[in-house]
């Protein structure tokens, strides 16, 4: 039964989501405060972490960054408006996905099962190698585990997915839209900002610079991984 951490100060919303996922088989702890939802991490360990942006004392962002300063456990952030910019600043901070108030607990719950299964990050392909050495770049498809310049590089989900899709096919152009589709499982075209945050974290994470190695922007197409 997956653990479920519902960081939101609207009463309302709380308990109406807190209801609908207990109803779609998950264990849920809710809780009003980003304050209250740091200190259930360790005793409570979720599985997913739906956060609001909008909360009282420490905000929705600074509760994303301390979370992943200590923890790579998938985030859903909760917004009240789609096209606001703090959706890519909560992105970019190193929120997984979002969805949009008000809260459908099926779209919630669809949201989660579709980021937990993206833990279970690996590429089934009997003919790659289980381990691949691109430069100083080394992916452990079976494992799970990055390493750059031989030190370990720590991904979230979100970001693991990307780089196994992208690295699994060197030199292919993929189209937003299809690493949307492939990492996210989303097919709204509006969710795009998704794969264009989780590439800057992970360039980021990699030490990629202006004139990126691995992953590759391809102008007016998408992204690529570099075989160079």
């Amino acid at each position: 039964m997956p653990r479920v951490l519902i960081v939101e100060d609207d009463l309302d919303v709380r308990r109406a989501v807190q209801l609908g996922l207990r109803h779609q088989g998950h264990e849920v702890l809710a809780v009003e405060t980003g304050e209250e939802g740091l200190e259930q991490l360790l005793p409570f360990r979720p599985d997913v972490v739906v956060l609001d942006l909008m909360l009282p004392g420490m905000s929705g962002l600074d509760v994303c960054r301390r979370i992943r300063d200590r923890d790579q456990v998938p985030i859903i952030m909760v917004t009240a408006r789609g096209d606001d910019v703090d959706v890519v600043v909560g992105l970019e901070t190193g929120a997984d996905d979002y969805v949009v108030k008000p809260v459908q607990a099926r779209v919630l719950d669809a949201r989660i099962r579709a980021v937990l299964r993206r833990q279970d990050a690996s590429l089934p392909d009997g003919t790659r190698p289980r381990v691949e050495t691109h430069g100083e770049l080394v992916v452990d498809r079976a494992g799970l585990v990055v390493t750059h310049r031989g030190e370990p590089v720590t991904l979230a989900p979100s970001e693991l997915r990307l780089l196994l899709t992208l690295s699994a096919s060197p030199g292919q152009v993929f189209s937003r839209q299809q690493l949307l589709e492939a990492v996210w499982e989303h097919s709204y075209h509006g969710d795009i900002r998704l794969v264009d945050a989780c590439v800057k974290r992970l360039r980021s994470k990699l030490g990629e610079g202006r004139d990126p190695r691995y992953v590759q922007t391809v102008r007016g197409f998408g992204y690529r991984f570099g075989t160079s």
